[in-house]
């Protein structure tokens, strides 16, 4: 979207983008950008699209639409990723492979996902298909790992139904462990092909980092991680001072991802919890937990009254928001600043996303 303007210009467009929106409840820092924007995307998804002439084409679709563009590289997205997705497309008509139809619901090869950690190089190809069968899949297996030996784990994930969601419920590991594992701040993490993970992990360590730094945590505190996924911020938070950790997430592959990184991390400091984040802030309201800091990064639609109403009522000391639209943070920062005690004391912007218009952001509120 931004890719017409330089880089310094990317980053002023962003920073007067949060400005005009939060700039109303207090000073807004100088925006973090990165050193090198470029090939940052750790998780690279493709459609899958047969043409009137019979040829394959993958790529990502059209704004607005479901016609897929022919993409080979992208600058934003991993090398390796790519030429793997290309690769693959390469190799269907040898093993006369299908791609799905959206009209007719019919044919086999729907999305292609390729996740890699950065930090541990381990690859996880995962082909989203329409049928549970897979025919000649082992020599398909041995076909992509002799280009790409660099992967660690394949996955058939099976999607049979007529929907907007690329992942289904069903999946097949074909090769590895069917996850890959990566480390940011310090901890190791797991990553399922259906968990959440931040997707530019040099910007995602310089994000936690202030969200860490804001909470200023001294040992002793108990902190509420909401909207948690496989428990990033509140596994670094127990590993950076926090005395005890409750984590929340709706998710179940990302609630027993979170599990087994705290084990993996050595943590006894901390729990999860597979709930709804309003409805476990509601409950927890209700019996009077009165944790000390509460990071709650939730998705783009912003936090719901539900999760608000509660979080005042349980009255922490401080409040750290992640945001990824500064859009629906404005709208939550108003509704706590005019209904509860709470004022914004910090506002930091980072560029997570360049060259699209997506902006992060982490707020620091305490109570006056």
């Amino acid at each position: 979207q931004l890719q017409n303007l330089s880089y310094p210009e990317q980053l002023e467009f962003k920073q007067k983008k949060v400005e005009k929106l939060l700039k109303r409840f207090c000073t807004v820092e100088k925006i973090i950008g990165m050193k090198t924007p470029y090939h940052y995307r750790n998780k690279v998804q493709a459609a899958f699209y047969t043409d009137k002439k019979g040829k394959i084409i993958s790529g990502v679709y059209q704004s607005g639409s479901h016609h897929v563009v022919g993409i080979d590289s992208c600058q934003t997205e991993d090398v390796i990723a790519d030429k793997i997705i290309v690769a693959v497309r390469k190799l269907l008509p040898s093993f006369r492979m299908t791609t799905y139809n959206e009209d007719t619901g019919k044919g086999f090869l729907r999305h292609i996902l390729v996740k890699r950690g950065f930090a541990t190089n381990q690859i996880m190809l995962v082909l989203v298909t329409g049928t549970p069968v897979f025919p000649s899949k082992n020599n398909f297996v041995k076909a992509i790992l002799k280009q790409f030996p660099e992967i660690t784990t394949i996955v058939q994930n099976i999607n049979p139904y007529r929907t907007n969601l690329v992942l289904g419920d069903n999946q097949k590991v074909l090769y590895g462990k069917g996850y890959i594992e990566d480390i940011l701040c310090g901890c190791r993490f797991r990553i399922s092909p259906k968990s959440f993970y931040q997707i530019n992990p040099v910007q995602t360590e310089v994000l936690y980092g202030k969200a860490i730094e804001f909470a200023n945590l001294k040992g002793n505190e108990t902190v509420l991680d909401t909207y948690c996924g496989i428990g990033t911020i509140g596994i670094i938070a127990a590993k950076n001072g926090a005395g005890n950790v409750i984590g929340a997430e709706l998710n179940g592959d990302a609630v027993r991802d979170a599990i087994v990184n705290a084990r993996a991390n050595n943590l006894k400091n901390i729990r999860f919890y597979k709930a709804d984040a309003g409805e476990f802030m509601r409950e927890a309201a209700d019996e009077d937990e009165k944790p000390d800091v509460v990071f709650m990064d939730p998705p783009r639609a912003g936090s719901d009254r539900k999760f608000l109403d509660s979080l005042i009522k349980m009255s922490p000391k401080k409040v750290v928001y992640v945001s990824c639209n500064p859009e629906t943070l404005a709208r939550d920062l108003a509704y706590l600043t005019q209904n509860s005690p709470y004022k914004a004391q910090k506002i930091q912007p980072v560029d997570m996303f360049p060259h699209t218009a997506h902006v992060e952001t982490v707020v620091l509120m305490s109570r006056k």
